[in-house]
């Protein structure tokens, strides 16, 4: 048994590891992702992502990197809003990257954005490389959570800032029935319709219920070695963005 209960939830019952397994999920989906998550969540996502990356303005980064870049959205939207000198973006599907690739070459952006195949929990460049990190829905499908959030410590120069968007489970009544229901039946029935991996909606799900957010995430933060942490709610508590830096 994993430290973290959602680190034992996997897309599918074959005995292979988890990382394995997040990687054919998103595979499998690759092509219409984008698609869906804006239909899926009525393109919140993108202001979402817009207020994550803001909180990078006043650090001025020029090396970041986006852990779970998936098909670069985080990635594409940084480089706009922050021009950065380099966007380093990694993920474990190659499908999910070659969207990606065309996306940044689509935007012009290919000698700034560099996009790789890598795992969080192995992350293949030196200590204090970057002045910025950024996971956006991702941190949920890390094999192991705290091992992960200390690798990116690792990668970070000192007075780097750590920010992560992730869904949450509504506190209020009312909308916590809506979104469980909208979650675990309606979205996955949308996924089937629109010829995606049904299951594949369903595991989002399990694991973001399973994932230990708000202030439980910010004492792992806080036990992996980051400081200045906390966590601010964003609309009614369906997702939550939270910073953390690394010391000196």
């Amino acid at each position: 048994m994993s430290q973290f209960a959602h680190d034992d939830i996997k897309p599918f019952s074959s005995s292979t590891d988890k990382t394995s397994q997040v990687s054919e999920m998103f595979d499998t989906i690759a092509g219409r992702y984008d698609f869906m998550n804006r239909f899926l969540s009525l393109g919140i996502d993108r202001t979402w992502r817009k207020k994550a990356i803001r909180l990078f303005r006043d650090d001025r980064p020029q090396h970041m990197l986006d852990v779970a870049t998936g098909t670069a959205d985080m990635a594409l939207r940084a480089a706009k809003e922050l021009s950065p000198q380099k966007i380093v973006g990694i993920d474990i599907s190659p499908k999910m990257l070659e969207i990606g690739r065309r996306k940044v070459e689509a935007a012009g952006l290919g000698t700034k954005i560099e996009l790789l195949s890598g795992d969080s929990q192995t992350i293949n460049f030196a200590d204090g490389t970057f002045d910025a990190v950024m996971v956006a829905f991702g941190v949920r499908n890390f094999e192991r959570l705290e091992k992960g959030l200390r690798e990116i410590l690792r990668v970070m120069k000192p007075g780097a800032q750590l920010v992560v968007l992730e869904f949450s489970r509504p506190r209020t009544p009312g909308v916590r029935q809506f979104y469980n229901l909208y979650m675990a039946r309606i979205a996955p029935q949308l996924a089937r319709w629109f010829n995606q991996n049904k299951r594949a909606y369903q595991y989002l799900n399990e694991s973001a219920n399973a994932f230990p957010d708000r202030q439980d995430f910010v004492d792992i933060l806080n036990n992996a070695g980051y400081q200045k942490t906390s966590f601010k709610s964003l609309s009614l508590g369906i997702c939550c963005i939270y910073v953390g830096r690394k010391g000196g």
